[in-house]
């Protein structure tokens, strides 16, 4: 199995989960560390440990970065990306809120090449939808659905390798058709606070 698991809470508050996390890590495609949706403004010392401790465990640390659909400056994404390096350890990269349109494609070829560059072995890139093939040789992994388990199951979506899945608000049961994928429980505006289903099982 291979989980790619965004989960946004604080260590502090939740330790138990990350425990659990950290415990799952044979499951693991990779874990986004999402501090201050990005890296932040300093370094978050219980951050710091739980990236520390998905190292040791061999799970790859992938830093959250908002891309805002191709509108943030390469500028500042890069700082992020450095600061995930530089603080966190990230060895990989989640940029999010990438566009699926084929005339942005420069743009973030740009920008994987400044994430290869900061360190990241492992690139994503988070569509949430089925983007132009263009795309795809830019990065390991591209998120070509992120949505609830009512819209994916009545959806007939392409399967690669190369495509991951993140479904919330979805069953014990349900069932998401590519290799690396996350089905979560939670809803509403914070779904990514609740741990995919096998590892709630754990």
């Amino acid at each position: 199995m291979d989980l790619l698991v965004p989960y946004y809470e604080h260590p502090a508050l939740r330790p138990a989960e990350w425990d659990a996390l950290i415990a799952a890590a044979p499951l693991l495609y990779g874990v986004v560390l999402n501090p201050a949706s990005g890296a932040g403004d300093a370094p978050d010392p219980a951050f710091v440990t739980v990236a520390d401790r998905l190292r040791a465990a061999g799970v790859c640390v992938l830093g959250y970065t908002d891309t805002d659909y191709g509108r943030r400056p390469h500028a500042d994404v890069l700082k992020d990306l450095v600061r995930h390096r530089d603080w966190y350890g990230a060895d990989g990269a989640f940029l999010d809120q990438v566009p699926t349109e084929p005339h942005f494609v420069e743009h973030y070829r740009r920008l994987g090449v400044a994430a290869r560059a900061a360190g990241a072995a492992t690139l994503v890139l988070n569509h949430g939808a089925h983007p132009h093939p263009a795309y795809a040789p830019l990065a390991d992994l591209l998120v070509t659905f992120e949505g609830p388990w009512d819209t994916y199951r009545a959806l007939d979506l392409p399967v690669a390798d190369h495509y991951c899945h993140l479904v919330y608000a979805a069953p014990p049961d349900a069932r998401v058709t590519t290799r690396v994928r996350c089905a979560v429980p939670g809803g509403g505006a914070h779904p990514w606070g609740t741990l995919p289903h096998p590892l709630e099982r754990t």
